[in-house]
This record gives C-alpha cells, sequence and structure tokens, in this order.
C-alpha cells in the first residue's frame, strides 16, 4: 500500500466515524441507524441521520437529507467535488439522487443484501447508460457500521416490533 493510499484511508474512517455518530442520534431517535457526511475540499458541509418515522417523510433517508442539505450549504444542486460517507449502502432512491447530483465519490460501511444499489444489486454508480458515473468505496468501517444495525432489529424483534 503507498502512502496515498494509506492516507485515503485514514481520511475515509475519519469521515465515516461521523457518519456513524450520526447513526447512533438516528439510534437515540427510535430510527434505524444510518448515518452520513458529506465532505466537499476536505471539510464537512452536512452530515444527517435517518429521519423517516419522525418526519412521515420516505425520503428521509440519512444520505438524501445530507445531500438537500450540501447543496443548500454550498449553493449549487451539482455537488461536483463531494463525497458523501455513509453507513450502509444507498438504495436505489440515493444512489439515483448521488447520480442527479453529481458526486464525485461515496463510501459506504456496511453493503446492503435487500436494497443496496452501489454494488451488491444494482450499480447505479458504474451505469455506462447513464451520463455521470462515480467512484465508490465499499467496506469502511463495515463490521461496526453492521453491528449497529444488527443491534438495533435485534432490539425490535425482542421487542415484538417491526
Amino acid at each position: 500500500m503507498c502512502n496515498e493510499e494509506i492516507v485515503t484511508a485514514a481520511v475515509d474512517e475519519g469521515f465515516m466515524r461521523r457518519a456513524l455518530k450520526q447513526a447512533e442520534v438516528a439510534e437515540s431517535l427510535g430510527e434505524v441507524p444510518i448515518g452520513a457526511v458529506v465532505v466537499y475540499d476536505g471539510e464537512v458541509v452536512a452530515e444527517a441521520c435517518n429521519r423517516r418515522e419522525i418526519d412521515a417523510d420516505p425520503a428521509a433517508h440519512a444520505e438524501f437529507l445530507a445531500l438537500r442539505q450540501a447543496a443548500a450549504a454550498l449553493g449549487r444542486w451539482r455537488l461536483s467535488g463531494c463525497t458523501v460517507y455513509v453507513t450502509l449502502e444507498p438504495c436505489v432512491m440515493c444512489a439515483g439522487l448521488m447520480h442527479q447530483a453529481r458526486i464525485d465519490r461515496c463510501v459506504f460501511g456496511a453493503a446492503d443484501p435487500k436494497a443496496g444499489a452501489l454494488g451488491t444489486l444494482y450499480a447505479i454508480h458504474a451505469d455506462e447508460r447513464l451520463n455521470h458515473r462515480f467512484e465508490v468505496c465499499a467496506g469502511v468501517l463495515g463490521e461496526e457500521c453492521a453491528k449497529l444495525l444488527s443491534k438495533f432489529f435485534q432490539g425490535l424483534r425482542e421487542r415484538g416490533q417491526k
């Protein structure tokens, strides 16, 4: 591994830890623990957690909310130069929004075998039929991200909730 790869891995882990903190906020609110952070030019410009239950909004996924915040913070809808860090592999809706926003990169923690759209079930980021493609880095702090989700759903099952 070259020095540049080591530095990139350390930077990615640092921002993923920040996304994990957002996931913990979601959990404390009774939401599925998913967090997201948007970084531009090495700085966090937005961060959010899942809020579907609280907001009664099917689009209130962590990365969707963070991308909207980033657009507002940067004053533009094209988010070129941005990297999105999210604890769970984005779904089709969120991967589509990343495509539409023209992000440069998405880094995610845990793969999503039921809805993952950045490599697991679909590969929105690499589809040559689309007018924009972006880099994906999968599995950053993946075990920690997956454990947080597993613990949350185990708790729901124990309480007999869906």
